[in-house]
């Protein structure tokens, strides 16, 4: 039976190659570690869980439609500031808004399309 053929992986400027639904080789994974980790082990907890839903309870609109005059209903809570594991930052409420997941999406996809890396 034929096999899915190794593909070219996502960190800028290597060349190895990686089985079919890998996202990082081995020498470059630990460079991208919030691609990796579980969702639990990046914070996103019971008690994130309940802080979320009780930001979306007080915040039911999405606020980028709000500014383009529609009116959504917000699902995702998001950091405004990308928290990258800071703690501190990850739970500032200051740094939270509501957003619909389309707008989530295109923000996080502008954002995150071209990380910055640090070796």
């Amino acid at each position: 039976m034929p096999f899915k053929p190794k593909v070219p992986y996502r960190h800028p400027g290597c060349a190895a190659l990686v089985p079919s639904g890998t996202r990082y080789c081995e020498a470059h994974r630990r460079v991208h570690p919030e691609e990796v980790r579980p969702a639990a082990a990046r914070g996103y907890t019971a008690a994130w869980r309940k802080a979320r839903k009780e930001f979306l309870q007080a915040h039911p609109l999405c606020e980028e439609c709000k500014k383009q005059g529609r009116y959504t209903k917000a699902t995702v809570v998001d950091h405004v500031k990308a928290h990258r594991g800071d703690e501190s930052l990850f739970w500032d409420r200051g740094n939270w808004r509501a957003l619909c997941k389309p707008c989530h999406d295109r923000k996080t996809g502008k954002e995150d399309s071209r990380p910055l890396y640090h070796y």
